[in-house]
């Protein structure tokens, strides 16, 4: 795939790795700003099970 993608893109090698940091950094930027914000409530990183009673059974 990433190989496909190399050879479809304009320009010379120096051209397509600033092409391609532009598109990484994008897709990142995209991630950070919609995706993982409407994505986090969904997700069950507020859901603890310690409990702090100290019922692991270690003494002390």
């Amino acid at each position: 795939m990433y190989g496909w993608i190399w050879r479809h893109m304009p320009g010379n090698t120096l051209v397509k790795a600033v092409v391609s940091v532009l598109l990484v950094l994008g897709i990142v930027y995209l991630l950070f700003t919609y995706v993982f914000p409407w994505a986090e409530p969904l997700l069950p990183f507020g859901d603890v099970t310690v409990d702090g009673d100290g019922g692991d059974g270690a003494v002390g």
